[in-house]
Formats: structure tokens, sequence, C-alpha cells
């Protein structure tokens, strides 16, 4: 008797800790591990059908392989099939995750221009990921480069401008729980940045390809940290009817 009592009681609390998080809290936590899945069955397929060098090897300029960086991995078939679908999907989540964050920040942030450029830095971002993603560097170097620029630059300033705010808003008096692994993520994105592109004009291709591979797994991993607010958080869509008098943007994104 004791034993079904104590499983019963096992169940009532596991039952009531599960009602506490909300499944929201689930989306940015898939979106970066199937992002980062995706991205690395990407760089597999092209080391074993000998497109590029691994990264654990030296590059060697006179061999037919090229420089392990995310795009040249996803410049050839089958791999670039792959890597724009990825980015595609990518970019369409991201989307969602920011309109979310948008207006979970909404009633909340002081200085509303603050919470608006936030997320057009990071839809920027996302349009930028598939212009990587559909115009691969060998048919349109040109298009690829400002995709890039645009990923790394908006997303680098968005994951900035998300540290400051976390602090500021405190949601849940949790600012610090959230803000401080963001500040140390926003960190290690910029160091990246900043190694990457001095490494490439170098041409110090390996070690600018792993800086590269680190910041875009450090941002999949800021992205991950939304969970943290997301597990409080309940969205919903609102449909009125014909018939109600019409809302205004501004107020229908307040009843989501």
């Amino acid at each position: 008797m004791r034993s079904s009592r104590n499983e019963n009681t096992t169940r009532t609390v596991l039952e009531d800790s599960m009602r506490k998080f909300s499944p929201w809290m689930f989306l940015p936590i898939l979106y970066s591990l199937f992002t980062a899945t995706g991205l690395w069955v990407v760089y597999f397929m092209a080391v074993q059908d000998e497109k590029i060098t691994p990264l654990s090897s030296e590059y060697k300029k006179s061999g037919p392989k090229k420089p392990p960086y995310i795009s040249l991995a996803g410049d050839t078939p089958p791999a670039s099939c792959v890597f724009s679908e990825v980015m595609n999907l990518a970019a369409f989540v991201g989307i969602i995750i920011g309109v979310l964050r948008y207006l979970q920040l909404k009633p909340r942030v002081p200085k509303p221009w603050l919470n608006i450029g936030s997320l057009v830095v990071f839809s920027l971002a996302c349009f930028g990921m598939t212009l990587v993603g559909n115009f691969q560097f060998s048919s349109d170097e040109r298009i690829h480069n400002v995709g890039t620029f645009m990923t790394f630059g908006a997303g680098t300033l968005f994951c900035w401008v998300q540290s400051v705010i976390t602090l500021k808003v405190n949601l849940r008096n949790e600012g610090r729980k959230a803000g401080i692994p963001r500040f140390l993520l926003s960190t290690a994105i910029t160091v990246c940045m900043l190694l990457y592109f001095p490494l490439l004009a170098q041409r110090l291709h390996m070690h600018a390809s792993r800086a590269q591979w680190a910041l875009v797994m450090f941002f999949l991993g800021f992205i991950a940290t939304f969970a943290i607010e997301f597990r409080h958080y309940h969205f919903e869509i609102v449909c009125m009817d014909d018939h109600e008098p019409p809302l205004s943007l501004s107020a229908t994104f307040s009843e989501v």
C-alpha cells in the first residue's frame, strides 16, 4: 500500500511540475538541435564525398579538397540540397521564434523601439540565411556573401540587444539566470566573428573554418536559451468572427 501511495504521489508531483512549464519551451531547443544536426549532416556528406577537408586535418592548397567552411560544405550536390532545406527551415522557424519573443517582451520593455529593432535585426539575419542557403558560393558569390554578412552581422547584433533586454526586463526575476549566459555567448560569438574575417583575409582557411563553425554553434546555443523564458508563457492564436469589430494590428498582437 505504501509503495502504491508513493508512486501516486510521485506521479502527481511530476504532473504538477510539467503543468508549470509551457510546451513552447521546447521550440527554441528543438530549433537549435535540428539546425545544428542538419549542418553537421551537410558537413559529413561533403567530407564523405571528398569535397572538403575535415576540420581535424590540415588544409593542402594543392589538393582537390576545399576548406571546410559551412558554405563550401553545402556548395555542391547532394550536400547542397540538404543545406538549402536546412537554411530555409532555420530561417522560417527563426522568424516564428523572433515574433514570439517580440510578443513576450512587448508589454514589459520600457522602450518599444528596442524590442521592435531587435525583431527587425533578427528578421534580416533570417533573410540572410535564405540567401546563404539558396545562392551557393560557386553559383553566385556576391549574393552569397551578402547573405553571410547579414546572417553573422545582424545575428550578432541581435544577441547583444537581447542580452541587454534580458537584464532590463528581468522576466520572473530570472534576468541574471538568463542574462549572464547570453552575455557570455554574445561575447563568444563576437570573438569568433572578429577572428573569422582576419583569418579569412590572411587565407588561414582551417582556423577561419573552425571559427565559423564555433560562431554558428554558439549562436544556436544562444537561441536555445529562450527556453528559459518560454517555459512560463503560453502563446495562442485568436480567431475572430467576421461580425466582430475589426482590430488594429497592435491590438491583435496584444491579444495573441
